[in-house]
Parts: C-alpha cells; sequence; structure tokens
C-alpha cells in the first residue's frame, strides 16, 4: 500500500458527519442544506438534447485523450471571447473530466519529489484537493492564509524566501473558495516574477469565474499574463469546468489551458492515468461553451438571491457580498465559542442551527489548517447558496431566527 495515503486528512463533510453525530434536526423544519458547493439550478435543456444525440455514435467509439478538434475549438473560441486571449487549441489546450480531478493530476506531473524540500503552496483556507494531491506528489504542502483585513484575499508577501525558493507549484484559486476574492493584476505580476525567479508553476483553479456580482469578469490568470506580456504563458496553467457555469456538476466536463511546454507532459501522463473524456461529453461540451444565455441567466438568479439574503444576514453574522462565486464566508457570533466544551465557535454554530432549524452550514476551521497556533476558517461558516431562491431564502431566515433566539 502506497505509504502517502496515511499523510492524508479527513474530508471536510467526513468530519461534518462526524460533528452531527448524536444530533437530531427539528423535525418542525424541512431540510436545507448550505453545507455543499453542488449547483442545483436546472441543467439547460440543448445540453441535454446534446448529450442524448450524440449516444449512438458516441458511445461506439474510444475516446482521444485529446480530445475531439471540434471541442478544443470550442474552448479555445471560448477563451478569446471571455479574456481576449488566443490560444493554439491543438497546443496549448487540454479537456479534462473536471476540474477536480486535473488539479489533482497535474501536481502528480509538476512535482519532483527527489528534489529537496519539495514544496507545493495552498490557500488557507482551500479546496483540500490541493492538500492531497500536493501529498500524493510526494511534496510538503505550505499554507498561504488568507486574511480578513485583506478582504480574504491570500497573504503571498508571508511566504517567507526560503520557501519561495523550494516551491515547486502553487494553487492559486481566484475567485476564491469560501471567500469569493479575485485576484487583482499587481498579485499577478507578483506571482509571474517569482516564478521567473524561482522556476515554480502556478495552477490557477478558475472555477467560480462565471458567478459573480459586479459589472466587470473577474480577471483569469490567461488574461493576466497577456495583459502582462506573457503571450507563451510560461509556467502557468488555468483549469476551468462546466460544473458551475453551467449547472451540470455530473457531467464532468473542463479543461486546463496555458504553458505548451506543461500541456505535453500533462497530455503524456493522461494518456495513461485514462484520462479521456467521453464522445458523448465532449458533445454536449462543445454545445455548453458555445452558448452564452444560459451562463447570463445563471448568474441573474445567483444575483437575485444574494441580493435577497446577503443584507438580511448582515443582521446577524459577519458577512458581505463576495467578489465572486457561490458561497457566503460568514463569521458567527462570538458567543457560540462557549457554547460546547471541546468545540470551537463555528462547529457549535453549525451543530445547534441543525438541531434547532434543520440547516446544515459547513464549519470553517474544516477548510483550513492551523499553522502557528491559528486557523484562519475558525469563528466562520461556509454558506453555499446553491439552491433556489426560495429555499435560499428560509435558510437566512432561520440563521436569523436561530441568531437572534441562540
Amino acid at each position: 500500500m502506497n505509504p502517502l495515503l496515511q499523510r492524508l486528512q479527513p474530508y471536510p463533510f467526513e468530519r461534518l458527519r462526524q460533528l452531527f453525530a448524536g444530533v437530531t434536526p427539528s423535525p418542525a423544519h424541512r431540510p436545507i442544506s448550505l453545507g455543499i458547493g453542488e449547483p442545483k439550478h436546472a441543467a439547460p435543456d440543448f445540453l441535454k438534447r446534446a448529450l442524448a444525440d450524440a449516444l449512438d455514435e458516441g458511445l461506439s467509439n474510444y475516446p482521444a485523450t485529446a480530445g475531439t478538434p471540434a471541442l478544443r475549438e470550442a474552448c479555445a473560441g471560448w477563451v478569446r471571447r471571455r479574456y481576449g486571449v488566443a490560444l493554439d487549441s491543438a497546443t496549448q489546450l487540454l479537456p479534462v473530466n473536471g476540474s477536480r480531478e486535473a488539479l489533482f493530476a497535474f501536481a502528480q506531473v509538476v512535482v519532483d519529489p527527489t528534489r529537496p524540500g519539495a514544496t507545493v503552496l495552498c490557500p488557507n483556507p482551500f479546496y483540500q484537493i490541493y492538500e492531497g494531491a500536493t501529498l500524493l506528489a510526494g511534496a510538503q504542502p505550505h499554507y498561504v492564509p488568507s486574511v480578513a483585513e485583506r478582504n480574504f484575499a491570500v497573504d503571498w508577501d508571508s511566504v517567507p524566501d526560503e520557501v519561495w525558493a523550494r516551491t515547486q507549484l502553487i494553487y492559486v484559486c481566484s475567485p476564491g473558495n469560501p471567500a469569493g476574492a479575485v485576484m487583482p493584476l499587481d498579485e499577478w505580476r507578483r506571482l509571474f516574477e517569482l516564478s521567473d525567479r524561482h522556476g515554480f508553476v502556478i495552477a490557477s483553479d478558475e472555477c467560480y469565474s462565471e458567478i459573480y456580482f459586479r459589472d466587470e469578469a473577474p480577471l483569469g490568470g490567461l488574461q493576466a499574463a497577456a495583459q502582462l506580456g506573457r503571450s507563451d504563458f510560461r509556467r502557468l496553467i488555468a483549469f476551468t469546468s462546466l460544473s458551475k457555469r453551467s449547472n451540470v456538476p455530473g457531467l464532468r466536463s473542463g479543461f486546463v489551458a496555458g504553458d505548451a511546454a506543461l500541456i505535453k507532459p500533462f497530455l503524456l501522463y493522461r494518456t495513461y492515468h485514462g484520462g479521456a473524456m467521453s464522445p458523448v461529453v465532449q458533445a454536449a461540451s462543445i454545445a455548453a461553451w458555445n452558448d452564452e444565455a444560459h451562463v447570463v441567466e445563471n448568474r441573474r438568479l445567483y444575483r437575485e438571491k444574494f441580493a435577497q439574503v446577503t443584507p438580511l444576514l448582515a443582521e446577524v453574522l459577519d458577512v458581505a457580498l463576495p467578489d465572486a462565486s457561490f458561497y457566503l464566508w460568514a463569521g458567527v457570533p462570538e458567543r457560540f465559542a462557549s457554547h460546547t466544551p471541546g468545540l470551537g465557535a463555528d462547529e457549535a454554530f453549525a451543530r445547534e442551527l441543525l438541531a434547532q432549524y434543520n440547516v446544515t452550514a459547513l464549519p470553517g476551521s474544516y477548510l483550513a489548517r492551523t499553522v502557528q497556533g491559528a486557523n484562519p476558517g475558525a469563528g466562520r461558516v461556509r454558506l453555499a447558496l446553491v439552491a433556489g431562491v426560495d429555499e435560499c431564502l428560509e435558510a437566512a431566515q432561520r440563521i436569523v431566527a436561530f441568531c437572534r433566539g441562540g
């Protein structure tokens, strides 16, 4: 058995199940979950038709790992329309089965565990796939805090020079999970300069890029590189998917794009790993990347619910509208820290909320790691506003009643 498996930590939702053990949810309320970030808006009908139309031919062929030229062109066309960036679809882009598996597999390609002190930088809090990918690649994660003083943006300046020197890969998540912060151009410039100096690769996780609340769409990594004259996208790969953009988390479809010198070995790895996308999914993905109307409507629904829910929750929680994504990163009242011995305020809040109002929230400390005695997720909960407007509004009203009565 691979001994590195022993280094993996329990997933946040496993920890949540343990926290809720022995809790009886309020039978007077129907269950509402704000815990998992699984899109619940309806999948587009045209996408379902595209899947059905592709079944006969698509089930009769083995797929190529590189995907069809038509799919790669559709992805490159979307990048051109969205970011104003031109890609060579044959060498700078590769279809993947959702961003999750690609983010994991990429570390296995990039990291050289034989180099002393092999290190991967992860934001903290973070998507736990970053950590698991790092550990199974034989590297050591270094957690970089997202701090309230910077609107929960990652504090890259806190990383010591000696850590940068041994870093091989950094995971950037912009818009961020859980706080939704978007990284500005100046920070991209700083990371590119450090990458040039130390030679590390940047993996830019951009799966929340199409859910935003302001007029200007979030800046992407490829876009930032192009604006800064890095047209070869050296040492940069961006990851995106259809799950959030098109409300199809079960489709498992996305793509990576950037440095051709990184795409080539990643394609080789995926050829052996079995990372080819089903021809049926490829056909539906082409339809999805070529249509923007459903994305605009999806964004309208998120804007509607956030506009109603955020000010309501702000009456009782420390919360504000994020730059992007479908999460609220909410600070809970400090009094919950003393409610249950052995539990942090965020854990006690989540446990009592389920018991009294049958609403599930994810403790922020489960999304982060404690470094030098501090957990940057402690005292906060992540609320995923993925259900319909009415259900999210009802959940918010229950949370208000809970906080005022708890």
